[in-house]
C-alpha cells in the first residue's frame, strides 16, 4: 500500500519564478494554438506538397530510427558495460550533436561526407553514393541529431539493470549474444522503447542539419518541418496547422512515455519486491517418496555418470589452493568481507579481483569464458529473470546448451516439482513470494546439468519448514551429484547437514578446512566459534592464565606454553549467572549488565556485557531466567569453570 504524499506549501521565492517558467514554455504553445485557422485545417494539412512533405518526413524519421537501432544499441551498451581508455571522450562525440547548433552539424557533415568531403568522394567513386541533395543525405543528417536520445535513453537503462543477471545467464551457457538478446534488451525495453520514441520524434522535427546538408528538394529531401519554412513565407497560416500537427506529434509522443525518458529496466520488479496476496509461500510438500526418485532420475542428464574432481588454485584477494573430489559438498563460511562471495565469483570467471586455475575432472577450464565453464551459480537475490516465467526460467539454461525445447521445459518442470514450486510454474517472479522465488531460482542452477555447483546463501529467503524440505531435497540431489558444490552461508544447521567439508575464510584466506564435525568442536575463528553458538575469546598465554585480546584474564584448567596465541571457547551453557557474587573462590567471575534476551528453542539466550571481560552468552531455562529477574538492564554476575573452557591454540 503506497504512504500518501505529505502536500507541503512552497516558498513563494520559489514557487513565482517556477510558474513564470511554465508561463513562458506555454505561450507558444498557446500562440499556435489561438493563430490556427481551425476551419482551414484540413485543407492545410491536405495538400499535395504538405502529404508528400509528410510521407517523405515519415520515410526519412523511420530509417534514421532504423539506422540509431542498429548502431546506437551497440554503443549504449558499449558505454554501460565496458570500461576502455577514451570512455569520456566517446560519450562527449555522443552527446555532441544534441548541445550542437543544427546548421553547424548539417556543415559538418559536409565536409565529412558531402562532395568534397573527407569520405565523400571514396562513397561515390567506390559506390555510387552520393548523400547531399538526396534522400539519403536528409536520413543521415536525422540520424545524426537524433541517434544520441536512443544512446542516453538505453545507457541509463542498462545503467540501472544488475548485472546479476547477465552473470547469471552466462554461468548457465548462454553466450553473450544470447545473454544480450535473451536478458539484457527485454529486461532494459522500457528504455529502449523511451529512446526509440524520442529519436524518432526528434528526426520527424529535424529541420537545421537537413536543409545545410541535404538541401530542400521537393520530394526528395523536403521534409515537413522544411516544409513549414516555405510556408512561413506565402501561407503563413498553412504553416501555423503543419506546426500545429508537428506540435501535436511531439506532444503525444511525450505523454504517451508518461515522463519515464530513461526508462526503467525490468529488474526494478525484482524477486523481492511486494507480492500479491495469492503468491504467499506454498506449503512445503511431504517427504521426498519413491515416485520422486522415478523422476529424478528421468530427469538425470545422460553424463550425470560422469565424475568431476574439482582443483583450483586462486590468487588476487583471494589466497587459497581448493582441492576436492567428486561429490563432495563444501561449505564456505566467514563473516562479511572474507571473500566467499569472491572466491565463487573467481571460479565463474567473473571478477579481476581474484583469478582461478580451475581444473574440472581432466579438463582445464582456466581460459574458458563462463558460459563455456558449465559452473552454475545462485547469486544472493536469485536474479530470476523478470521477464520469463518460473517454468523458463528454469529452463533457460538447458535451452541455453541445446536442449530441445520440449525436452528442457519437461525436465525444468520436473526441477520445480521436486523443490515444492511446480504449482507456480507460469507464474512471472514478481507473482512469486521470496522464498518461492528462492527455490525456483535453486531449480533452475540444478537443471543446467553443471560439473560445478556454486550456491550463495541459497536457502536464506525460506522459513525453517521450507528450509528444512529444501535442504532434504538439495542433500538428496548432492549425494548423487558427480561434481563438487560450494555453499556459502551463515547458517551452522546448513554447514553440518549439507557439507562434507567446512571452509572458513579470513581475509580471502583459508583460516581452517576440515570436517564440520571438527570445525564444531574446535572453530579457529571467533565469528564461526559465535556462528555455532558459542563463546570465544582471542588471548595469549601468560604465567598468570590467559590475557584476553580485548582486556581481562581468564583461568583455564590447562594453559598453554607462554606467548602462545589461543582461542578460549565457551558453550553457552557453561556460563552461570547469579544475582549476588557468588561465593567461595571461583576465579573467573565479572559483575556485568544484561543487554539482550533472544528464545532459542526451549531456552533463552542472555548476552550480558561487563567492563572487564567481552560480552558473554549464557543460556538458561525460562524458570531459571524468572527467578534470576532477567531483563534488559539487570545487574547480574557471571561465573566460568576453568574446566570448562576449551582452547584451541592458533
Amino acid at each position: 500500500m503506497s504512504r500518501p504524499r505529505t502536500r507541503t506549501r512552497p516558498p513563494l521565492t520559489l514557487a513565482l519564478p517556477a510558474l513564470l517558467a511554465v508561463a513562458f514554455l506555454l505561450m507558444p504553445l498557446i500562440g499556435i494554438l489561438t493563430r490556427t485557422a481551425w476551419g482551414d485545417l484540413g485543407g492545410h494539412l491536405t495538400s499535395p506538397e504538405v502529404v508528400e512533405a509528410l510521407k517523405l518526413s515519415l520515410l526519412v524519421s523511420l530509417w534514421a530510427l532504423g539506422l540509431s537501432l542498429l548502431l546506437g544499441v551497440p554503443l549504449a551498451w558499449l558505454l554501460a558495460r565496458v570500461e576502455f581508455r577514451g570512455k569520456a571522450l566517446v560519450r562527449s562525440l555522443v552527446l555532441l550533436p544534441m548541445v550542437l547548433p543544427p546548421t553547424v552539424g548539417g556543415v559538418a557533415l559536409l565536409l565529412g561526407f558531402g562532395r568534397r568531403g573527407l569520405l565523400g568522394p571514396w562513397l561515390e567513386n567506390t559506390f555510387g553514393i552520393t548523400l547531399p541533395f538526396h534522400t539519403s543525405g536528409a536520413v543521415v543528417a536525422a540520424t545524426f541529431v537524433a541517434m544520441p536520445f536512443l544512446v542516453i535513453s538505453l545507457e541509463g537503462a542498462l545503467g540501472g539493470l544488475k548485472q546479476s543477471y547477465e552473470e547469471t545467464a552466462a554461468s548457465l551457457g548462454a553466450s553473450p549474444v544470447r545473454v544480450f538478446f535473451t536478458v539484457t534488451l527485454p529486461m532494459v525495453a522500457p528504455g529502449l522503447i523511451a529512446g526509440a520514441a524520442l529519436t524518432w520524434a526528434r528526426a520527424l522535427g529535424e529541420f537545421g542539419a537537413t536543409i545545410t546538408f541535404a538541401g530542400n528538394l521537393p520530394g526528395t529531401t523536403q521534409t515537413l518541418p522544411l516544409q513549414v519554412y516555405l510556408l512561413l513565407q506565402d501561407k503563413p497560416e498553412a504553416a501555423t496547422s503543419v506546426s500545429l500537427l508537428l506540435l501535436a506529434i511531439a506532444m503525444g509522443v511525450l505523454v504517451a512515455l508518461r515522463g519515464r525518458w530513461t526508462g526503467t529496466p525490468l529488474a526494478g520488479q525484482d524477486v523481492g519486491a511486494a507480492r500479491p496476496a495469492d503468491a504467499q509461500e506454498a506449503p512445503p510438500l511431504p517427504a521426498v517418496a519413491d515416485d520422486e526418485d522415478h523422476a529424478e532420475k528421468a530427469a538425470r542428464p545422460a553424463d550425470a555418470a560422469g565424475r568431476w574432481p574439482l582443483h583450483a588454485e586462486v590468487t588476487g584477494f583471494n589466497e587459497l589452493t581448493l582441492d576436492a573430489g567428486p561429490g563432495t559438498t563444501i561449505a564456505v563460511v566467514g563473516e562479511n568481507g572474507a571473500g566467499k562471495t569472491t572466491l565463487l565469483r573467481a571460479l565463474l570467471g567473473l571478477t579481476p579481483r581474484a583469478h582461478a586455475q580451475l581444473r574440472l575432472g581432466d579438463t582445464d577450464v582456466t581460459k574458458l569464458p563462463p558460459h563455456r565453464r558449465q559452473v552454475a551459480w545462485v547469486p544472493q537475490d536469485g536474479a530470476l529473470f523478470p521477464h520469463l516465467t518460473a517454468l523458463a526460467n528454469t529452463a533457460y539454461g538447458l535451452r541455453a546448451r541445446g536442449v530441445g525445447r520440449a525436452e528442457a521445459r519437461r525436465e525444468a518442470g520436473a526441477w520445480l516439482e521436486r523443490l515444492g514450486v511446480g504449482h507456480l510454474a507460469h507464474r512471472k517472479p514478481a507473482q512469486l513470494s521470496g522464498g518461492q522465488a528462492q527455490r525456483v531460482a535453486l531449480a533452475r542452477a540444478l537443471a543446467a546439468r553443471p560439473r560445478l555447483l556454486l550456491l550463495d546463501e541459497p536457502l536464506a529467503a525460506l522459513d525453517q519448514t521450507t528450509r528444512a524440505h529444501v535442504r532434504h531435497t538439495l542433500r538428496r540431489h548432492l549425494a548423487g551429484f558427480g561434481g563438487v558444490c560450494l555453499i556459502v552461508t551463515h547458517d551452522p544447521v546448513e554447514a553440518v547437514s549439507l557439507a562434507d567439508r567446512v571452509l572458513v575464510l579470513a581475509d580471502g584466506r583459508t583460516l581452517q578446512d576440515a570436517p564440520p564435525a571438527e570445525v564444531t568442536r574446535h572453530p579457529r575463528s571467533p565469528w564461526v566459534a559465535r556462528m555455532l553458538g558459542r563463546n570465544a575469546w582471542p588471548c595469549t598465554a601468560t604465567r598468570n592464565g590467559l590475557a584476553l585480546t580485548t582486556g581481562g584474564r581468564l583461568v583455564v584448567a590447562e594453559a598453554p606454553p607462554e606467548g602462545a596465541r589461543a582461542l578460549a571457547i565457551i558453550p553457552p551453557e557453561a556460563v552461570s549467572l547469579y544475582r549476588e557474587r557468588p561465593g567461595g573462590s571461583p576465579r573467573n567471575v565479572w559483575p556485568g549488565t544484561v543487554r539482550e534476551i533472544t528464545s532459542v528453542g526451549s531456552r533463552l539466550r542472555v548476552l550480558v556485557g561487563s567492563a572487564e571481560v567481552p560480552d558473554l552468552v549464557a543460556e538458561i531455562t525460562p524458570e531459571s531466567a524468572a527467578e534470576l529477574g532477567v531483563v534488559d538492564g539487570a545487574r547480574l554476575w557471571t561465573s566460568v569453570k576453568a574446566t570448562e573452557v576449551t582452547l584451541v591454540t592458533l
